[in-house]
């Protein structure tokens, strides 16, 4: 198998052969180059010691040093090369105590968390698949190199990884591997929040963020997510609804593009359901004010797994406004758009369009009409440019400390009842209109 290397990788690779050293591509790169895609980066591994390899160029950067690994600079580019290596006892579920160099690449590989990853290539001797990480992409497979149970004790955050990969490449989880994960899911406490936080993300803006479900048969989401366990054992019996909440979270992650905020807010969007759950006399079940209780505890979610301000304030007010309805009228959409920002406000019609699309059958085609007719007329609203904030308002604070007024809060509520009009009446933004308002209404002078 020829895999086709980057001129800087080839030049790497020569480098240190041609100073009598093995090297090769090796783990993720190699993976995605059998699978057709193109790598993010490309990691070296060599028999070469971290001192030779600074000695045979020019430019290097000591970024794993203690673990054998230089990061070589070519031109402005960085690419990791690392030393064969055995890793020593595992004290903290993630690094090894100490690392001892080896003359042997299938030392090295052996080492690696998944068959998929433990491959390695040069131009020279080719592909080197000692594992089995071709037999297991050609059976769409996850599986350990080796002992699992040894794989997950050195590093915990290899579980969740392996639901990760498997959710990024459509592939099953070896049932070994799965058994494993099941016994030692608990480890995974030890795993910092920012490595978890990592992990599930691109497990849900992957092809397949509906195996999350994967993650939760075996245990994993229980100790990172266990939020989402009590929603997938939670039954709804409502005529809009054939799913657990779970599985509606689940098709609705589907039903939506793979945009980091979106599939998040599928994902939290009906996370308190379970707390708001009523069942009427007819046994029908009822959820009213999930919305709100739900954006509460995504705010702890995030801030808990450290997701960034920003992806925290974006995905509350999402799952806090995803089931509120919007007058059907221009100046309903207006005032929507006012209430929940012009930045969330049209990210609303994917999140309801997946979450019809995640309900049964009933009055489907009638909600999807009608989510149609609110995006005509946002739409609309954008192209004529109607004033929705103060700061589109034709008149400022300014503007009315020069007709007399004195500032403070006063001048706040002024303009907040300013928009309020314009909001019924967009035509009615125009400087002259407002100042005459405020004169007619307020005594103000000229």
């Amino acid at each position: 198998m020829n895999i086709q290397l980057p001129d800087k990788v080839h030049r790497i690779i020569e480098t240190l052969t041609s100073a009598g050293y093995e090297a090769y591509a090796v783990g993720g790169c190699v993976r995605d180059s059998v699978l057709g895609r193109v790598p993010n980066d490309w990691d070296i591994t060599t028999s070469a010691k971290p001192e030779d390899t600074k000695r045979l160029f020019p430019r290097t950067i000591d970024t794993g040093i203690k673990h054998g690994t230089v990061t070589v600079m070519m031109e402005k580019e960085g690419f990791e090369v690392t030393t064969y290596r055995i890793d020593g006892e595992y004290e903290d579920g993630r690094h090894p105590r100490q690392v001892t160099f080896t003359a042997s690449l299938e030392e090295d590989l052996k080492r690696r968390d998944f068959t998929i990853n433990a491959m390695a290539y040069n131009e020279t001797a080719g592909l080197v698949d000692i594992f089995g990480g071709i037999r297991d992409i050609e059976a769409g497979v996850i599986r350990c190199v080796g002992n699992a149970e040894e794989r997950f004790t050195e590093d915990a955050l290899r579980m969740l990884r392996a639901v990760r990969f498997s959710a990024q490449f459509g592939y099953q989880i070896a049932e070994d591997t799965k058994k494993a994960i099941r016994k030692l899911a608990p480890n995974l406490n030890k795993i910092s929040a920012e490595r978890i936080q990592a992990e599930l993300v691109k497990l849900v803006v992957s092809d397949h963020p509906d195996y999350l479900r994967t993650a939760y048969e075996v245990g994993i989401t229980g100790q990172i997510l266990p939020e989402f366990d009590v929603c997938m054992e939670t039954m709804q019996n409502n005529p809009h609804h054939c799913y657990s909440v779970g599985e509606h979270i689940l098709h609705a992650m589907e039903a939506v593009e793979p945009d980091k905020t979106l599939r998040l807010g599928m994902l939290f969007h009906d996370i308190g359901k379970p707390q708001t759950q009523t069942t009427d006399e007819k046994g029908i079940t009822h959820n009213r004010g999930h919305a709100d209780v739900g954006a509460r505890m995504t705010g702890k979610i995030l801030r808990r797994l450290k997701f960034d301000n920003d992806t925290i304030n974006k995905v509350t007010l999402i799952v806090r406004y995803h089931d509120q309805e919007t007058e059907a009228t221009p100046a309903g959409v207006r005032r929507a758009v006012n209430r929940i920002g012009e930045d969330i406000f049209p990210m609303l019609f994917a999140v309801k369009h997946a979450d019809i699309t995640a309900q049964s059958d009933y009055r489907r085609q009638e909600k999807f009409a009608d989510l149609k007719y609110i995006q005509q007329l946002y739409e609309d609203m954008c192209r004529r440019q109607d004033c929705v904030t103060l700061k589109d308002l034709a008149v400022t604070g300014s503007d009315l400390i020069a007709l007399g007024m004195t500032p403070g809060k006063e001048i706040g509520r002024l303009l907040e009842e300013l928009l309020n009009i314009v909001l019924e009446e967009p035509q009615r933004n125009t400087r002259e209109e407002l100042l005459r308002i405020c004169r007619e209404r307020y005594s103000l002078s000229s």
